[in-house]
């Protein structure tokens, strides 16, 4: 009986820091989307850790890393759209499909899907980004992210 006691005891008092994690664990990952989403830059830089950072995404040169890779991510990403076409970028975004946390640093990978017109079309990429975190002084930051997506394809 002191052993359900005790177990149950730890249910109650674990579940909602848990919980607390999961939630604290996605809050710099909707910060950095919904900037992205709404064009408020001053807001997605704001969710990245101090130090340097590292980006993988789709177009060239793929890899961004150091202390200013968002903003070069930035740059990299509106001269790819100027010169492709691309216009009115959005992402969706789902709930985490896994998180892990060791200590200061956590993985956690978010279904998602890029909206966006390329010549004035309707086009979608199917994703998932993934990101590392790490917990400092304000909470979590994003240290890396990378987006691994389908080919892009007239939205349906």
């Amino acid at each position: 009986m002191k052993k359900v006691f005790l177990a149950l005891l730890a249910c109650v008092v674990l579940f909602p820091s848990a919980m607390a994690v999961a939630a604290d664990l996605t809050a710099p990952i909707h910060q950095f989307i919904d900037g992205f989403n709404t064009g408020d830059v001053k807001s997605a830089y704001a969710a990245y850790a101090n130090g340097d950072i590292v980006i993988v995404d789709e177009f060239a040169p793929h890899r961004w890393i150091g202390a200013d890779a968002p903003q070069a991510w930035a740059a990299a990403y509106d001269k790819h759209a100027r010169s492709t076409g691309v216009s009115d970028g959005f992402v969706k975004y789902g709930e985490p499909t896994r998180s892990e946390v060791e200590n200061d640093v956590a993985y956690v990978i978010i279904p998602t899907t890029y909206l966006y017109k390329q010549n004035g079309k309707p086009t979608t990429e199917e994703g998932q980004m993934t990101f590392v975190l790490h917990a400092e002084a304000g909470g979590w930051k994003i240290s890396a992210w990378t987006w691994s997506g389908v080919k892009p394809h007239p939205a349906r």
